[in-house]
């Protein structure tokens, strides 16, 4: 559940700062895309672009950021009494604490019950750029988030943490060393202890992953890691066979639920300007693909020379664009698609599906799955009502309806 959240939040984005939601949209648009109640922790004084600071919802104390000169890590912090503060912000502190009294009113505060049941997460404000309430966000983590506890097998089998090592994937991430361009699979224990040097089995091929330069990472600092239990992270580098949601063992086998793939809502068809760079090109697709950036998708209209780019956010298509001309070598024409809502179908289905305006049938590249692609929901909804026996499922594994 952590991880997909995690990855929900990283796949938002917006393309200007003028375009950034108000404090309450975004809570309404957590809970509708994510399906998790949210409970703010803290609340922003000021507007995107005139961020002031922010108040702690326990005890009312107002924390204002400055950034620091000459371009330091670490904002300056200054905590101002409540009364100092509704003088000095005015009305952008009224329209905070008037926000705050209509959260009191609809009781969206933390239930710790919840919490732990997935149905309830804390939510914490901030921008991480000028470091503001960055520290706060860290502190809260480590205090409230659980202790490691036995996890489910697909088969929906508990795995006890101390059962022999086991771990997940949750996220690959290249070019963080740009002296050595390596690839970075981070890895969550969820089970046994790790230990540096030990062969690790990968669930979905069988075969024997080496672990004698495992890492742990804050930020770009890595050192090497000797030992790691259940709730630690693992940096495996070089790790090239890793994708998002592969399960690593030692001895007794199992293979975890796959991470959540949330449902994309803009799409791209993706060219190289440069056809002598082909070779790159499909290796850079093919990479950020595995690393979860965006999701690749096949169109037998269009080739493997144009493959289709689905994402959650816009700004993920920029992360796409930088990415392929700086690492990789090859720069892209991103083409825009009119597609905005996306359903998991079968090869029967596909068949109804194909020709018909409004919609797309297309193949994820991951694993060969079929995706429909629709203009918009009403066009869905059209022609569910008059073929009802088609398989369209939402993408949205965590379970949350669209």
């Amino acid at each position: 559940m952590v991880e997909a959240f995690l990855r929900a939040l990283e796949s938002c984005g917006w393309e200007s700062e003028a375009e950034l939601r108000e404090p309450l949209e975004l809570l309404d648009e957590v809970e509708q895309r994510i399906g998790l109640r949210p409970a703010p922790m803290n609340w922003p004084v000021g507007i995107a672009g005139d961020f002031r600071g922010l108040i702690d919802r326990a005890g009312g104390s107002f924390t204002r950021f400055r950034r620091t000169p000459g371009g330091a890590t670490r904002a300056i912090a200054e905590n101002v009494p409540p009364e100092q503060a509704a003088e000095q912000e005015g009305e952008a502190w009224e329209t905070a604490v008037e926000e705050l009294a209509l959260l009191d009113e609809i009781g969206a505060t933390l239930d710790m019950d919840a919490f732990a049941a997935g149905s309830c997460t804390p939510v914490l404000f901030g921008a991480a750029l000028p470091n503001f309430g960055v520290g706060t966000l860290l502190e809260t983590v480590c205090r409230l988030a659980p202790a490691p506890s036995a996890r489910a097998d697909v088969g929906g089998n508990e795995r006890p943490v101390s059962a022999p090592f086991a771990g997940q994937v949750f996220k690959v991430q290249a070019g963080m060393d740009r002296a050595h361009r390596d690839r970075l699979a981070f890895v969550r224990v969820c089970s046994g202890r790790f230990e540096r040097g030990m062969s690790l089995t990968h669930a979905p091929t069988g075969r024997p992953l080496a672990t004698k330069y495992a890492q742990t990472v804050f930020g770009r600092d890595r050192s090497t890691l000797e030992a790691a239990y259940p709730g630690d992270v693992i940096g495996l580098p070089n790790a090239s066979g890793l994708s998002v949601g592969d399960t690593l063992y030692v001895k007794t086998p199992v293979v975890f639920p796959p991470i959540p793939a949330f449902a994309p809502e803009h799409f791209m068809v993706a060219r190289t300007t440069d056809n002598s760079r082909a070779k790159q090109f499909r290796r850079g697709i093919e990479q950020l693909d595995g690393e979860g950036v965006v999701q690749v998708l096949r169109s037998d209209l269009r080739g493997d020379q144009a493959p289709v780019l689905a994402a959650v956010g816009p700004l993920q298509f920029d992360v796409v664009t930088a990415r392929m001309a700086d690492e990789f070598g090859a720069p892209v024409d991103l083409t825009r698609l009119d597609y905005t809502t996306a359903r998991v179908t079968d090869k029967e289905s596909a068949e109804t599906l194909t020709g018909r305006r409004g919609v797309e049938v297309l193949s994820r590249s991951l694993d060969g799955s079929l995706i429909a692609v629709f203009v918009d929901k009403w066009r869905l909804r059209a022609i569910e009502r008059e073929h009802p026996g088609l398989t369209l499922t939402p993408m949205l594994a965590a379970g949350v309806p669209d």
